[in-house]
């Protein structure tokens, strides 16, 4: 069983980063969820825990010690940059060899594929969390979110999923994890979690906003002329039920619909 721990950077009293409307706490928060709800659904023997679910502060002992605590086999710390540059990097501690290397290789390359990012590298660096975790570890700075062309990409729901699509698949290459058997049968059918449905795309939005703030990464679709806020999309029905008790836990209305 892999023990993965995803660190969402800043939170609460500490926003990180501020730029073009947005704030790294929100943006790492959302990436590193999704990176989660992926790799627990989706692939066997693993198990993951996050060093914040919610816009709490978090210090850096805390994150490093808790990862320690739980005996993590990974450590994977998502943020964002600045500093007006543009583009994707990644970090390691320095000094170190494999295996962290050659994790970091599997996530990056895999993140650099699928996002179109223009490369700037991987890095090391002595950064608490990789120099205070017991095991391997990586620091991901997604993009400059002062900078306007990255900033408008990690505004969108859409490339935040691409974003953690990378880091999972990156992980599970890293960590040799298989995917789970949907259970589909052969079926094809893809069970959606929506927990609203709008005339008015305001709302729609609005609902869809107060979800990620609950730690779901909602998404705003036009169809069948109304506006309806998804919080995933899934093969297995276990997969979607699980979504679903999650949002009902925070207080949502749910239905889960099958598309074949």
């Amino acid at each position: 069983m892999a023990k993965i721990f995803i660190d969402p950077g800043h939170g609460g009293s500490d926003p990180g980063a501020v730029g073009n409307g947005i704030q790294e706490k929100d943006i790492t928060l959302r990436i590193a969820t999704m990176i989660r709800d992926m790799l627990v659904s989706e692939y066997e023997d693993v198990t993951v825990r996050m060093s914040r679910t919610s816009d709490e502060t978090v210090s850096l002992s805390e994150r490093s010690n808790a990862a320690n605590a739980w005996g993590a086999d990974y450590f994977v710390s998502v943020h964002v940059n600045a500093g007006g540059g543009i583009g994707f990097e990644s970090y390691v501690y320095t000094g170190v060899g494999a295996p962290t290397t050659t994790y970091q290789t599997a996530i990056h390359n895999r993140i650099i594929n699928l996002s179109n990012w223009s490369d700037r590298g991987k890095k090391k660096a002595n950064f608490h969390v990789l120099r205070e975790t017991n095991m391997p570890a990586i620091l991901i700075e997604n993009g400059f979110i002062d900078n306007a062309t990255d900033a408008n990409k990690l505004k969108s729901a859409s490339f935040l999923s691409t974003l953690a699509r990378g880091h999972a698949e990156g992980i599970a290459d890293a960590f040799n994890l298989n995917k789970k058997d949907t259970g589909g049968g052969g079926s094809g059918d893809l069970y959606k979690v929506q927990i609203g449905a709008f005339r008015n795309k305001e709302n729609a939005d609005s609902l869809a906003e107060q979800a990620r703030r609950d730690g779901l990464e909602a998404a705003v679709l036009f169809r069948d002329n109304l506006y309806k806020v998804q919080i995933g999309a899934f093969a297995n029905r276990a997969n979607a039920e699980a979504m679903e008790d999650r949002a009902k836990d925070a207080g949502y209305a749910t239905i889960i619909l099958t598309e074949s």
